[in-house]
């Protein structure tokens, strides 16, 4: 069975690859490996959509109460005729809710090229429900197709509070061409390979045990969008109000 609908905080980290590896052996006592993947290890990527007036990225950028995404995702290596997830994520105060529906790879792209408001009829997914709130969504902002983010995960959940996640993610890749996501995960580098994106995600409050972790590593919170970082890097100058140079988390 699918899970559609996610609802949880997030609390975002810019670490080093030593960092990692360092809390990666101080919670093993207490996590398990994620049940996808190798160990908890697999690829994730997904190709976003945006609008001509940049309307998702400013929304992010600017950190509105209210924000979304609209993105279509796939784990590892998936063909043409593989699962996929349409996923709307929106953020309100901090809280994160994350509505999804599997489909077809193939019906989703028969959706992206040729959308039909009767979505039963023709379109496979696992919730209708989620899929029109995806149509309206994309209907009203005029969402297309803009860019393709991949990484490799390494993915952690607590033994006794199941509603903790730890993720870890390396080698952070976008582009904005050959966007058909089952080519594979590739592209340019949007954060320095040295460093790792963290989240923790948790229902409630992080449990203390994990706080003392992060704060001995000296972990410290940072915002980082990959959805705002690609765009960045992708469209450089042309992006009003950025600078193609500073794109690149952790380079100077």
């Amino acid at each position: 069975m699918v899970l559609e609908i996610f609802r949880r905080r997030e609390q975002k980290y810019l670490i080093t690859r030593a960092q990692y590896e360092m809390l990666v052996e101080q919670i093993a006592s207490y996590m398990r490996y994620d049940k996808f993947g190798n160990e908890g290890k697999y690829t994730v990527t997904s190709l976003y959509f945006e609008n001509l007036q940049h309307a998702i990225y400013f929304e992010t950028k600017n950190k509105l109460k209210f924000r979304q995404k609209l993105r279509l995702r796939i784990y590892d290596d998936t063909d043409i005729n593989g699962l996929a997830f349409f996923e709307v994520k929106q953020k309100h105060k901090n809280v994160v809710n994350k509505r999804r529906t599997a489909i077809p790879l193939v019906d989703a792209y028969s959706y992206i090229n040729k959308p039909s408001d009767d979505l039963v009829r023709k379109y496979a997914a696992s919730n209708y429900q989620i899929l029109k709130e995806i149509h309206h969504f994309r209907k009203l902002y005029q969402l297309e197709p803009e860019m393709v983010v991949s990484y490799d995960r390494h993915a952690f959940h607590c033994i006794t509070e199941p509603d903790l996640r730890v993720t870890f993610d390396l080698n952070l890749r976008c582009r904005n061409e050959d966007l058909n996501i089952e080519y594979g995960p590739y592209g340019d580098s949007f954060i320095d390979p040295n460093l790792v994106v963290l989240e923790v995600k948790v229902t409630d409050s992080v449990p203390l045990w994990l706080v003392r972790i992060l704060q001995d590593l000296e972990c410290v919170q940072r915002s980082a969008s990959k959805f705002c970082t690609s765009l960045e890097l992708l469209k450089g100058n042309a992006l009003p109000g950025t600078h193609q140079e500073n794109t690149l988390i952790g380079v100077r």
